[in-house]
């Protein structure tokens, strides 16, 4: 008896991939039309956007540096004698993804002190 495979990657899940998008740009496209300044939805999209933004950048940046602590350490496991020279270039990716972070947040602040 032949098993047939099933394909979640198929045109089932790009149905509802298509159909959340196209529900999320149905919400928000209403709102953002008729928005004028200092109308009270605008500024609710304007936060909502504020922290999607940062809790974005911060799941981005702790997924940055796990990547780069994991190949940092599988590297020096595989020869500990680069240990020396890959910690300051270790450093300097981890600060590189922090700034971003850093960024973001400080770009969250300035919309956050636009409302």
């Amino acid at each position: 008896m032949k098993r047939e495979s099933t394909d979640f990657k198929g045109s089932t899940m790009r149905k509802y991939s298509s159909l959340v998008l196209a529900m999320i740009g149905a919400m928000l496209v209403p709102a953002m039309a008729f928005a004028e300044e200092g109308n009270l939805a605008s500024k609710g999209l304007v936060a909502i956007g504020a922290g999607l933004g940062i809790g974005l950048a911060a799941l981005g940046g702790g997924l940055g540096q796990a990547r780069v602590i994991s190949s940092t350490l599988d590297s020096i496991g595989r020869n500990p004698g680069s240990a020396g020279k890959m910690g300051l270039w270790f450093f300097v990716g981890l600060a590189l993804i922090e700034s971003l972070v850093i960024l973001a947040f400080v770009i969250a602040i300035g919309l956050s002190n636009k409302m």
